[in-house]
């Protein structure tokens, strides 16, 4: 299994109409109907009102590969550039989920 998080900053009081027009669009039922996705959550940080925590879980790194490579995920490009400033990522380690 491959456990990812991003953090987003988004563009100031974006983040709300960031995560709405994912759902909106049905990127993000498009997304959780992938073979080999197990969890495609946001989170939203109650310390700052621009970060949106996204962890995802998929069977295989190809799982996520071929996830990267699918129609909707150009418009989730998009709807990125409009509202997020910067993001990090990583990969969470089975120690990180002890």
């Amino acid at each position: 299994m491959l456990t990812l998080y991003v953090k987003y900053t988004a563009k100031p009081g974006c983040r709300e109409s960031y995560v709405r027009a994912i759902v909106s669009e049905g990127i993000l039922t498009a997304i959780r109907n992938e073979p080999g996705c197990l969890a495609y959550d946001y989170y939203f940080s109650a310390q700052d009102e621009n970060v949106v925590l996204l962890i995802e879980k998929w069977e295989s790194e190809e799982h996520q590969r071929v996830h990267m490579t699918q129609p909707h995920m150009a418009r989730l490009k998009e709807l990125k550039a409009q509202y997020i400033d910067h993001n990090t990522k990583g990969r969470a380690e089975l120690h990180d989920a002890l």
